[in-house]
Protein backbone atom coordinates (compact mmCIF):
# COMPACT_ATOMS: atom_id res chain seq x y z
CA UNK A 1 0.00 0.00 0.00
CA UNK A 2 3.01 2.48 -0.92
CA UNK A 3 3.63 4.25 -4.13
CA UNK A 4 6.15 2.43 -5.13
CA UNK A 5 4.65 -1.23 -4.09
CA UNK A 6 1.00 -1.14 -5.28
CA UNK A 7 -0.27 -3.48 -7.78
CA UNK A 8 -1.43 -2.01 -11.48
CA UNK A 9 -4.88 -2.80 -12.23
CA UNK A 10 -5.74 -2.41 -8.41
CA UNK A 11 -9.14 -0.26 -7.27
CA UNK A 12 -6.95 1.64 -5.43
CA UNK A 13 -4.19 2.21 -7.56
CA UNK A 14 -1.72 4.93 -5.43
CA UNK A 15 -0.19 5.85 -9.01
CA UNK A 16 -3.42 7.33 -9.84
CA UNK A 17 -4.47 9.31 -7.05
CA UNK A 18 -1.55 10.05 -5.47
CA UNK A 19 -1.25 14.14 -4.31
CA UNK A 20 -4.43 14.50 -6.10
CA UNK A 21 -8.07 15.03 -5.67
CA UNK A 22 -11.09 14.62 -7.46
CA UNK A 23 -12.74 17.19 -9.47
CA UNK A 24 -15.16 16.62 -12.39
CA UNK A 25 -14.14 13.13 -12.74
CA UNK A 26 -10.42 13.55 -12.96
CA UNK A 27 -7.91 13.45 -10.58
CA UNK A 28 -6.09 16.38 -10.10
CA UNK A 29 -3.71 18.36 -7.88
CA UNK A 30 -5.13 20.28 -5.24
CA UNK A 31 -4.97 23.90 -4.14
CA UNK A 32 -4.00 22.15 -0.67
CA UNK A 33 -0.95 20.78 -1.50
CA UNK A 34 -0.49 16.94 -0.05
CA UNK A 35 -0.08 15.33 3.09
CA UNK A 36 0.97 11.58 4.11
CA UNK A 37 -1.87 8.73 4.69
CA UNK A 38 -0.21 7.89 7.69
CA UNK A 39 -0.62 3.73 9.61
CA UNK A 40 -0.95 4.79 12.99
CA UNK A 41 0.36 0.99 13.96
CA UNK A 42 3.73 1.35 12.50
CA UNK A 43 4.02 5.37 11.62
CA UNK A 44 4.84 4.32 8.14
CA UNK A 45 3.27 6.53 5.19
CA UNK A 46 0.73 4.39 3.11
CA UNK A 47 0.13 6.99 0.04
CA UNK A 48 0.46 10.39 -0.51
CA UNK A 49 -2.98 12.07 -0.73
CA UNK A 50 -3.88 15.51 -2.33
CA UNK A 51 -5.95 18.25 -0.11
CA UNK A 52 -7.92 20.76 -1.45
CA UNK A 53 -8.85 24.15 -0.77
CA UNK A 54 -11.28 27.16 -0.89
CA UNK A 55 -10.84 27.85 -4.41
CA UNK A 56 -11.20 23.63 -5.47
CA UNK A 57 -14.61 23.70 -3.21
CA UNK A 58 -15.84 26.52 -5.38
CA UNK A 59 -14.93 24.32 -8.68
CA UNK A 60 -16.14 21.66 -7.24
CA UNK A 61 -19.36 23.30 -6.69
CA UNK A 62 -20.04 24.52 -9.82
CA UNK A 63 -19.31 21.00 -11.49
CA UNK A 64 -21.34 19.10 -8.94
CA UNK A 65 -24.31 21.60 -10.10
CA UNK A 66 -23.95 21.42 -13.58
CA UNK A 67 -23.71 17.51 -13.17
CA UNK A 68 -26.82 17.21 -11.35
CA UNK A 69 -29.13 18.58 -13.74
CA UNK A 70 -28.84 15.61 -16.25
CA UNK A 71 -28.19 12.81 -13.34
CA UNK A 72 -31.39 13.95 -11.80
CA UNK A 73 -33.11 13.63 -15.10
CA UNK A 74 -32.16 10.61 -15.93
CA UNK A 75 -34.80 7.59 -15.63
CA UNK A 76 -35.34 6.01 -12.28
CA UNK A 77 -33.80 2.56 -13.37
CA UNK A 78 -30.82 4.05 -14.61
CA UNK A 79 -29.81 6.02 -11.01
CA UNK A 80 -30.87 2.13 -9.30
CA UNK A 81 -28.30 0.17 -11.25
CA UNK A 82 -25.59 2.56 -10.64
CA UNK A 83 -26.40 2.31 -6.28
CA UNK A 84 -26.63 -1.50 -7.13
CA UNK A 85 -23.35 -2.00 -9.55
CA UNK A 86 -21.85 -0.08 -6.63
CA UNK A 87 -23.26 -2.27 -3.83
CA UNK A 88 -21.54 -5.05 -6.19
CA UNK A 89 -18.12 -3.66 -6.55
CA UNK A 90 -17.80 -3.10 -2.75
CA UNK A 91 -18.17 -6.55 -2.09
CA UNK A 92 -15.81 -7.72 -5.17
CA UNK A 93 -13.08 -5.32 -3.67
CA UNK A 94 -13.73 -6.00 0.22
CA UNK A 95 -10.43 -7.75 0.31
CA UNK A 96 -8.06 -4.80 -1.23
CA UNK A 97 -10.59 -2.29 0.61
CA UNK A 98 -10.55 -3.79 4.22
CA UNK A 99 -6.59 -3.91 3.81
CA UNK A 100 -6.70 -0.23 3.99
CA UNK A 101 -9.37 0.30 5.90
CA UNK A 102 -7.39 -1.90 8.44
CA UNK A 103 -4.08 -0.12 7.96
CA UNK A 104 -4.80 3.52 7.26
CA UNK A 105 -7.88 3.52 10.07
CA UNK A 106 -6.28 1.09 12.67
CA UNK A 107 -9.36 -1.04 11.98
CA UNK A 108 -9.55 -4.82 13.72
CA UNK A 109 -10.13 -7.13 10.72
CA UNK A 110 -13.38 -8.34 11.94
CA UNK A 111 -14.76 -4.49 12.10
CA UNK A 112 -13.32 -3.54 8.66
CA UNK A 113 -15.04 -6.95 7.10
CA UNK A 114 -18.03 -5.32 8.95
CA UNK A 115 -18.09 -1.87 7.51
CA UNK A 116 -17.62 -3.15 4.04
CA UNK A 117 -20.73 -5.27 4.58
CA UNK A 118 -22.71 -2.47 5.96
CA UNK A 119 -20.97 -0.36 3.19
CA UNK A 120 -22.63 -2.29 0.14
CA UNK A 121 -25.91 -2.79 2.48
CA UNK A 122 -26.27 1.01 2.14
CA UNK A 123 -26.17 1.33 -1.56
CA UNK A 124 -28.63 -1.76 -2.17
CA UNK A 125 -31.21 0.34 0.14
CA UNK A 126 -30.39 3.06 -1.31
CA UNK A 127 -31.01 1.68 -4.62
CA UNK A 128 -34.49 1.29 -4.11
CA UNK A 129 -34.86 5.22 -3.84
CA UNK A 130 -34.84 6.14 -7.04
CA UNK A 131 -38.05 4.47 -7.56
CA UNK A 132 -40.00 5.23 -4.18
CA UNK A 133 -42.77 7.12 -3.85
CA UNK A 134 -41.86 10.93 -3.04
CA UNK A 135 -45.75 12.59 -3.50
CA UNK A 136 -48.81 12.41 -1.67
CA UNK A 137 -52.45 14.23 -2.98
CA UNK A 138 -53.56 16.38 -1.01
CA UNK A 139 -56.96 17.59 -0.21
CA UNK A 140 -58.15 21.00 -1.41
CA UNK A 141 -61.12 23.40 -0.73
CA UNK A 142 -60.54 24.49 -4.14
CA UNK A 143 -61.72 22.86 -7.26
CA UNK A 144 -57.91 21.82 -8.15
CA UNK A 145 -55.36 19.18 -7.94
CA UNK A 146 -53.35 19.50 -5.00
CA UNK A 147 -49.74 17.49 -4.30
CA UNK A 148 -46.72 17.61 -2.15
CA UNK A 149 -43.76 16.46 -3.91
CA UNK A 150 -40.30 16.14 -2.88
CA UNK A 151 -37.76 16.92 -5.05
CA UNK A 152 -33.85 16.90 -4.80
CA UNK A 153 -32.25 19.46 -3.09
CA UNK A 154 -29.21 19.77 -5.41
CA UNK A 155 -25.76 19.46 -4.15
CA UNK A 156 -25.42 17.94 -0.77
CA UNK A 157 -22.18 18.59 1.05
CA UNK A 158 -20.66 15.26 3.54
CA UNK A 159 -18.10 15.54 5.53
CA UNK A 160 -17.02 12.40 7.43
CA UNK A 161 -15.29 11.33 10.45
CA UNK A 162 -11.50 9.10 11.05
CA UNK A 163 -12.95 6.44 13.19
CA UNK A 164 -15.36 4.34 10.58
CA UNK A 165 -14.81 6.25 7.66
CA UNK A 166 -16.90 3.96 4.94
CA UNK A 167 -20.19 3.84 7.27
CA UNK A 168 -20.03 7.27 8.08
CA UNK A 169 -19.77 8.49 4.55
CA UNK A 170 -21.73 6.27 2.31
CA UNK A 171 -24.75 6.55 4.52
CA UNK A 172 -24.81 9.86 3.39
CA UNK A 173 -23.44 9.63 0.02
CA UNK A 174 -25.52 6.24 -1.24
CA UNK A 175 -28.95 8.12 -0.73
CA UNK A 176 -28.36 11.50 -1.62
CA UNK A 177 -27.28 10.11 -5.42
CA UNK A 178 -29.92 8.16 -5.22
CA UNK A 179 -32.47 10.60 -4.73
CA UNK A 180 -30.65 12.65 -7.97
CA UNK A 181 -28.21 14.81 -5.61
CA UNK A 182 -24.90 15.89 -6.29
CA UNK A 183 -22.35 15.01 -3.72
CA UNK A 184 -19.28 16.86 -2.19
CA UNK A 185 -17.27 14.68 -0.52
CA UNK A 186 -14.85 15.87 2.58
CA UNK A 187 -13.21 12.94 4.32
CA UNK A 188 -11.27 13.03 6.94
CA UNK A 189 -7.61 13.97 6.49
CA UNK A 190 -6.24 11.59 8.40
CA UNK A 191 -8.49 8.46 6.70
CA UNK A 192 -8.53 9.99 2.98
CA UNK A 193 -8.01 6.85 1.00
CA UNK A 194 -10.20 4.72 3.02
CA UNK A 195 -13.36 6.99 3.42
CA UNK A 196 -12.53 9.19 0.29
CA UNK A 197 -10.61 7.80 -2.79
CA UNK A 198 -12.37 4.08 -2.63
CA UNK A 199 -15.99 5.75 -2.22
CA UNK A 200 -15.14 8.10 -5.67
CA UNK A 201 -13.39 4.88 -7.68
CA UNK A 202 -16.65 3.22 -6.44
CA UNK A 203 -18.86 4.73 -7.92
CA UNK A 204 -16.64 5.86 -11.25
CA UNK A 205 -16.47 1.76 -11.71
CA UNK A 206 -20.64 1.88 -10.95
CA UNK A 207 -21.34 4.36 -13.75
CA UNK A 208 -21.58 7.28 -11.46
CA UNK A 209 -21.24 10.41 -14.56
CA UNK A 210 -18.34 12.63 -14.28
CA UNK A 211 -18.77 15.68 -11.80
CA UNK A 212 -21.70 14.00 -9.97
CA UNK A 213 -19.22 13.02 -6.81
CA UNK A 214 -16.59 15.36 -6.02
CA UNK A 215 -13.52 14.65 -3.61
CA UNK A 216 -12.28 17.71 -1.79
CA UNK A 217 -10.50 16.44 1.35
CA UNK A 218 -9.25 19.10 3.75
CA UNK A 219 -9.38 21.11 6.77
CA UNK A 220 -11.74 23.59 8.88
CA UNK A 221 -11.23 25.93 5.72
CA UNK A 222 -12.57 23.45 3.31
CA UNK A 223 -15.74 22.73 5.88
CA UNK A 224 -16.50 26.23 6.16
CA UNK A 225 -15.96 27.10 2.22
CA UNK A 226 -18.63 24.23 1.71
CA UNK A 227 -20.82 25.26 3.95
CA UNK A 228 -20.82 28.69 2.62
CA UNK A 229 -21.24 27.76 -1.05
CA UNK A 230 -24.50 28.61 -2.33
CA UNK A 231 -25.24 25.63 -4.37
CA UNK A 232 -24.49 23.41 -1.03
CA UNK A 233 -27.98 23.30 -0.23
CA UNK A 234 -27.72 20.51 2.51
CA UNK A 235 -24.97 19.67 4.69
CA UNK A 236 -24.37 15.96 6.34
CA UNK A 237 -22.06 15.82 9.21
CA UNK A 238 -20.53 12.86 11.54
CA UNK A 239 -18.23 14.13 14.42
CA UNK A 240 -17.71 15.50 17.35
CA UNK A 241 -20.14 17.27 19.26
CA UNK A 242 -18.00 20.69 19.12
CA UNK A 243 -17.18 20.43 15.64
CA UNK A 244 -21.15 19.92 14.68
CA UNK A 245 -22.13 22.69 16.89
CA UNK A 246 -19.76 24.77 14.47
CA UNK A 247 -21.24 23.25 11.47
CA UNK A 248 -24.37 23.89 12.66
CA UNK A 249 -23.90 27.46 13.47
CA UNK A 250 -22.41 28.08 9.92
CA UNK A 251 -24.86 26.09 8.32
CA UNK A 252 -28.15 28.47 10.20
CA UNK A 253 -26.14 32.11 8.74
CA UNK A 254 -26.68 30.83 5.63
CA UNK A 255 -29.95 29.16 6.02
CA UNK A 256 -29.57 25.75 4.96
CA UNK A 257 -30.60 22.25 6.69
CA UNK A 258 -27.72 20.68 8.20
CA UNK A 259 -28.10 17.06 9.71
CA UNK A 260 -25.74 16.40 12.45
CA UNK A 261 -24.56 13.21 13.66
CA UNK A 262 -22.62 13.89 16.80
CA UNK A 263 -20.80 12.07 19.88
CA UNK A 264 -22.07 9.78 22.59
CA UNK A 265 -21.61 8.94 25.97
CA UNK A 266 -24.30 5.38 26.06
CA UNK A 267 -25.25 4.16 28.88
CA UNK A 268 -25.50 0.42 29.54
CA UNK A 269 -27.71 -0.45 32.00
CA UNK A 270 -27.31 -3.75 34.10
CA UNK A 271 -30.05 -4.52 36.05
CA UNK A 272 -29.92 -6.95 38.93
CA UNK A 273 -32.11 -9.92 37.26
CA UNK A 274 -29.16 -10.07 34.38
CA UNK A 275 -26.72 -12.62 33.49
CA UNK A 276 -23.29 -11.66 34.84
CA UNK A 277 -21.50 -13.04 32.14
CA UNK A 278 -23.50 -12.31 29.60
CA UNK A 279 -23.39 -8.80 30.27
CA UNK A 280 -19.60 -8.43 30.36
CA UNK A 281 -19.15 -10.57 27.20
CA UNK A 282 -21.58 -7.78 25.62
CA UNK A 283 -20.27 -4.78 27.46
CA UNK A 284 -16.78 -5.89 26.49
CA UNK A 285 -17.55 -5.48 22.52
CA UNK A 286 -19.39 -2.72 23.45
CA UNK A 287 -16.97 -0.93 25.29
CA UNK A 288 -13.36 -1.52 23.72
CA UNK A 289 -14.37 -2.47 19.99
CA UNK A 290 -12.31 -0.57 17.20
CA UNK A 291 -10.26 0.95 20.78
CA UNK A 292 -13.64 2.88 21.86
CA UNK A 293 -13.28 5.07 19.04
CA UNK A 294 -17.00 4.76 18.24
CA UNK A 295 -19.58 7.25 18.87
CA UNK A 296 -22.34 4.46 19.94
CA UNK A 297 -19.65 3.22 22.36
CA UNK A 298 -20.75 2.08 25.86
CA UNK A 299 -19.19 4.75 28.01
CA UNK A 300 -21.03 4.26 31.31
CA UNK A 301 -21.42 1.23 32.93
CA UNK A 302 -24.57 1.43 35.42
CA UNK A 303 -24.66 -1.88 37.24
CA UNK A 304 -27.01 -2.97 40.24
CA UNK A 305 -25.19 -2.82 43.30
CA UNK A 306 -26.01 -6.68 43.95
CA UNK A 307 -24.19 -7.45 41.33
CA UNK A 308 -21.73 -4.54 40.76
CA UNK A 309 -18.11 -6.68 42.53
CA UNK A 310 -18.62 -9.87 40.25
CA UNK A 311 -19.46 -7.14 36.95
CA UNK A 312 -16.68 -4.89 37.73
CA UNK A 313 -14.24 -8.05 38.43
CA UNK A 314 -15.24 -9.92 35.47
CA UNK A 315 -14.82 -7.14 33.06
CA UNK A 316 -11.18 -6.42 34.37
CA UNK A 317 -10.08 -9.86 33.88
CA UNK A 318 -11.31 -9.79 30.69
CA UNK A 319 -9.52 -6.49 29.84
CA UNK A 320 -6.19 -8.14 30.86
CA UNK A 321 -7.05 -10.68 28.65
CA UNK A 322 -7.18 -8.69 25.81
CA UNK A 323 -4.31 -8.70 22.62
CA UNK A 324 -3.55 -5.00 21.68
CA UNK A 325 -1.69 -4.91 18.33
CA UNK A 326 -0.94 -3.81 14.89
CA UNK A 327 -4.20 -5.28 13.24
CA UNK A 328 -2.60 -5.79 10.09
CA UNK A 329 0.45 -8.29 11.56
CA UNK A 330 -1.52 -10.67 13.40
CA UNK A 331 -4.77 -11.44 15.52
CA UNK A 332 -5.51 -8.84 18.22
CA UNK A 333 -9.00 -7.82 19.92
CA UNK A 334 -7.64 -3.52 19.58
CA UNK A 335 -5.49 -2.05 17.30
CA UNK A 336 -3.99 1.39 17.84
CA UNK A 337 -5.82 4.86 18.76
CA UNK A 338 -5.94 6.96 15.64
CA UNK A 339 -2.86 8.97 16.76
CA UNK A 340 -1.24 10.80 19.46
CA UNK A 341 -3.19 13.78 20.37
CA UNK A 342 -5.98 11.43 20.95
CA UNK A 343 -4.09 8.52 22.72
CA UNK A 344 -2.61 11.71 25.25
CA UNK A 345 -6.43 12.88 25.74
CA UNK A 346 -7.24 9.68 26.50
CA UNK A 347 -4.67 8.42 29.27
CA UNK A 348 -5.05 12.30 30.49
CA UNK A 349 -8.84 11.67 31.52
CA UNK A 350 -7.97 8.05 32.72
CA UNK A 351 -5.21 9.80 35.23
CA UNK A 352 -7.52 12.46 36.21
CA UNK A 353 -10.27 9.97 37.25
CA UNK A 354 -8.20 8.38 39.12
CA UNK A 355 -6.97 10.98 41.08
CA UNK A 356 -10.67 12.23 41.63
CA UNK A 357 -10.96 8.84 42.92
CA UNK A 358 -11.75 6.10 40.40
CA UNK A 359 -10.57 3.10 41.09
CA UNK A 360 -8.36 1.58 38.45
CA UNK A 361 -8.99 -1.74 38.34
CA UNK A 362 -7.73 -2.57 34.04
CA UNK A 363 -5.45 -0.89 31.76
CA UNK A 364 -4.37 2.76 32.15
CA UNK A 365 -1.31 2.24 30.03
CA UNK A 366 0.04 2.42 26.79
CA UNK A 367 2.46 1.72 24.22
CA UNK A 368 3.04 4.59 21.43
CA UNK A 369 -0.59 4.13 20.02
CA UNK A 370 -1.84 1.08 21.90
CA UNK A 371 -4.02 2.40 24.65
CA UNK A 372 -4.88 -0.94 26.80
CA UNK A 373 -8.46 -1.65 27.44
CA UNK A 374 -9.04 0.00 31.30
CA UNK A 375 -11.70 -0.20 33.48
CA UNK A 376 -12.73 2.31 36.27
CA UNK A 377 -15.16 1.72 39.28
CA UNK A 378 -16.36 3.43 40.93
CA UNK A 379 -15.79 6.85 38.90
CA UNK A 380 -16.93 9.98 39.91
CA UNK A 381 -20.13 11.12 38.17
CA UNK A 382 -18.23 14.66 37.46
CA UNK A 383 -15.05 13.02 36.11
CA UNK A 384 -15.02 13.89 32.32
CA UNK A 385 -14.12 10.26 31.93
CA UNK A 386 -17.67 9.40 33.22
CA UNK A 387 -19.60 12.27 31.98
CA UNK A 388 -17.70 13.41 28.61
CA UNK A 389 -17.08 10.88 25.85
CA UNK A 390 -13.86 9.81 26.01
CA UNK A 391 -13.57 8.03 21.95
CA UNK A 392 -10.84 5.58 23.80
CA UNK A 393 -11.28 2.00 25.41
CA UNK A 394 -12.34 3.00 28.63
CA UNK A 395 -15.18 1.68 30.94
CA UNK A 396 -16.48 3.43 33.89
CA UNK A 397 -18.37 1.40 35.96
CA UNK A 398 -20.91 2.82 38.61
CA UNK A 399 -23.86 1.04 40.87
CA UNK A 400 -27.68 1.72 41.13
CA UNK A 401 -29.79 0.37 43.92
CA UNK A 402 -33.26 1.17 42.21
CA UNK A 403 -34.70 1.48 38.58
CA UNK A 404 -35.26 5.67 39.33
CA UNK A 405 -31.62 5.60 40.49
CA UNK A 406 -30.77 3.70 37.00
CA UNK A 407 -32.75 6.26 34.67
CA UNK A 408 -31.10 9.55 36.92
CA UNK A 409 -28.02 8.01 36.42
CA UNK A 410 -28.71 7.58 32.49
CA UNK A 411 -30.42 10.44 31.81
CA UNK A 412 -27.64 13.21 33.96
CA UNK A 413 -25.68 13.45 30.28
CA UNK A 414 -26.36 15.72 27.84
CA UNK A 415 -26.06 13.05 25.13
CA UNK A 416 -28.68 10.81 23.60
CA UNK A 417 -27.30 8.68 20.82
CA UNK A 418 -27.46 5.06 21.99
CA UNK A 419 -28.87 2.43 25.17
CA UNK A 420 -28.51 -0.57 26.06
CA UNK A 421 -30.16 -2.35 28.71
CA UNK A 422 -29.79 -6.14 30.09
CA UNK A 423 -32.32 -7.63 31.81
CA UNK A 424 -34.27 -10.81 32.04
CA UNK A 425 -37.60 -8.65 32.36
CA UNK A 426 -37.30 -7.83 28.54
CA UNK A 427 -40.85 -5.48 28.69
CA UNK A 428 -39.30 -4.16 32.26
CA UNK A 429 -36.61 -2.93 30.29
CA UNK A 430 -38.36 -1.46 27.52
CA UNK A 431 -40.41 0.48 30.33
CA UNK A 432 -37.42 1.82 31.63
CA UNK A 433 -36.09 2.60 28.12
CA UNK A 434 -38.71 4.72 27.50
CA UNK A 435 -37.84 7.02 30.90
CA UNK A 436 -34.62 7.78 29.15
CA UNK A 437 -34.87 9.84 25.73
CA UNK A 438 -32.31 8.51 23.41
CA UNK A 439 -31.94 7.98 19.52
CA UNK A 440 -31.46 4.19 19.64
CA UNK A 441 -32.48 1.57 22.22
CA UNK A 442 -31.16 -1.79 22.40
CA UNK A 443 -33.09 -4.38 24.92
CA UNK A 444 -30.12 -7.07 26.07
CA UNK A 445 -28.32 -5.96 23.77
CA UNK A 446 -24.98 -3.69 24.12
CA UNK A 447 -25.01 -0.11 22.25
CA UNK A 448 -22.77 -0.60 19.17
CA UNK A 449 -25.33 -1.28 16.29
CA UNK A 450 -25.80 -0.45 12.73
CA UNK A 451 -28.36 -1.39 9.93
CA UNK A 452 -28.37 0.51 6.50
CA UNK A 453 -32.53 0.16 7.19
CA UNK A 454 -32.97 1.33 10.57
CA UNK A 455 -33.33 5.31 11.26
CA UNK A 456 -29.98 6.39 13.31
CA UNK A 457 -29.63 9.33 15.19
CA UNK A 458 -29.67 10.94 18.41
CA UNK A 459 -31.02 13.29 20.58
CA UNK A 460 -29.88 16.39 23.03
CA UNK A 461 -25.43 16.90 21.87
CA UNK A 462 -25.61 13.89 20.05
CA UNK A 463 -27.63 14.91 17.34
CA UNK A 464 -30.42 17.39 16.32
CA UNK A 465 -33.21 15.00 15.56
CA UNK A 466 -32.30 14.02 11.48
CA UNK A 467 -31.94 10.60 11.08
CA UNK A 468 -29.58 8.20 8.29
CA UNK A 469 -30.87 5.17 7.31
CA UNK A 470 -34.39 3.31 6.10
CA UNK A 471 -35.98 4.72 3.14
CA UNK A 472 -38.41 7.53 4.82
CA UNK A 473 -35.71 9.21 6.79
CA UNK A 474 -33.26 9.28 3.99
CA UNK A 475 -35.91 10.84 1.65
CA UNK A 476 -36.68 13.53 4.14
CA UNK A 477 -32.69 14.25 4.38
CA UNK A 478 -31.81 14.45 1.03
CA UNK A 479 -35.16 16.42 -0.81
CA UNK A 480 -37.37 19.59 -0.81
CA UNK A 481 -41.11 18.97 -0.41
CA UNK A 482 -42.80 21.47 -2.71
CA UNK A 483 -46.82 22.30 -2.86
CA UNK A 484 -48.01 22.14 -6.92
CA UNK A 485 -51.79 22.58 -7.53
CA UNK A 486 -53.02 22.08 -11.54
CA UNK A 487 -56.85 24.04 -12.39
CA UNK A 488 -58.42 22.80 -15.83
CA UNK A 489 -58.80 26.61 -16.22
CA UNK A 490 -56.95 29.30 -14.36
CA UNK A 491 -58.79 30.60 -11.46
CA UNK A 492 -60.75 33.91 -10.74
CA UNK A 493 -59.97 36.09 -8.42
CA UNK A 494 -61.61 39.29 -6.92
CA UNK A 495 -59.08 41.62 -7.66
Amino acid sequence: MSTTATTSGTLLDAEVFSGRIFLDGEWVVGGGGEIASTEPATGATLAMVGMADAADVTRAAEGAARAQQEWAALPHPARAAVLRRAGQLWEEHAEEISGWNIREVGAIPPLAGFALHVTAAECYEASSLPSAPRGTVLSSEEPRLSLAEQMPVGVVGVISPFNVPLILGIRAVAPALALGNAVLLKPDPRTVITGGVSMVRIFEEAGLPAGVLQLIPGGAEVGEAMIADPRVRVIAFTGSTRAGRSVGEQAGRHLKRAHLELGGNSAYIVRADADVDKAVNLATWGAFLHQGQICMTVGRHIVHESVFDEYVAKLAAKAESMHVGDPAAGQVHLGPLIDEVQRDRVHTLVQDAVAQGAELKAGGTYDQLFYRPTVLANTPRDAAAYCDEVFGPVASVVSFSTDDEAVELATESDYGLSLGIVTADVFGGLELARRIPTGIVHINDQTVNDEANAPFGGTGSSGTGSRHGGAQANIDAFTETRWITMRREPGQYPL
